[in-house]
Parts: C-alpha cells; sequence; structure tokens
C-alpha cells in the first residue's frame, strides 16, 4: 500500500462546521471531508479493490466513494491530518487478511470428564426417583 498514491488520489473539501463556536462557525470553513473514489483508484490490484469493497460496504456510496469528515478542531489544517490518519488506518484495516480457523478437537482427558460428569448427574437424578413407581 503506497500511502502518498492513496492522500494524492484522495481529495478534500472544506465546508462550514455545524454546532456551537460563535462567530468562527459562521466565517470559518474548518470542517474537512476526505472523498476517496475506490472504483477508479490505481493503487490496489482488483483483488485489494474487492476486499475493500467487501469489509467498507457499510461506509461506502452507491458509486464506491469512501466519504470522510472531521470536525473536531478549530482548525481546517488539523482536521485534514486527522481525517487523513483515520483514512489511512480503516484502509489499513481493511487489507488486512483475517486468520483462518484451525479446526481442534476435544482432548482425551475432557471427554473422559464429560462423561464422568454426566453419569454423575444421571445417578443423582435416579436416586430422586420413586422406586415404588417403577
Amino acid at each position: 500500500m503506497d500511502e502518498k498514491q492513496l492522500i494524492h488520489e484522495a481529495w478534500y473539501k472544506a465546508v462550514r462546521s455545524s454546532g456551537a463556536g460563535g462567530q468562527n462557525v459562521n466565517k470559518v470553513s474548518s470542517k474537512v471531508e476526505l472523498h476517496f473514489d475506490l472504483a477508479s483508484s490505481t493503487a490496489f490490484s482488483d483483488d485489494e479493490k474487492a476486499g475493500l469493497q467487501k469489509k467498507l460496504q457499510s461506509r461506502l456510496t452507491t458509486s464506491n466513494e469512501l466519504i470522510l469528515q472531521c470536525d473536531e478542531s478549530r482548525s481546517q489544517l488539523k482536521n485534514k491530518e486527522i481525517v487523513t490518519q483515520r483514512f489511512l488506518e480503516l484502509i489499513r484495516e481493511g487489507l488486512k487478511k483475517p486468520k483462518t480457523r484451525k479446526k481442534t478437537k476435544p482432548s482425551k482427558a475432557a471427554k473422559l470428564k464429560r462423561l464422568r460428569e454426566k453419569k454423575h448427574r444421571s445417578e443423582k437424578k435416579a436416586s430422586r426417583r420413586d422406586p415404588l413407581k417403577e
């Protein structure tokens, strides 16, 4: 994964932030949106694109565009850095291969313990029965 190429392919949009903040909110476009078109990206192979599309399915738009936004800081530059780091982390997590599950069997001791406990429960319940009804 080439981070510089990913950042180069992403484009940013500065918009006015919502919420409290007084005159700063009304004047300054400090909120930053990052847009990344996964379908037209040249940074990934077709297999990687398919894996990312599957893992990021809930975050992608209908046109396979990833949109992230940040308005944590009053500074546009700081928000841009934060959203870029989130984007790179999201891509890193999306590219991780899941570990394959190894089949295991219960040990012989575990099987014997289960059978002993089962026998014990059976005897306990059998002792509760009324001997006259049998």
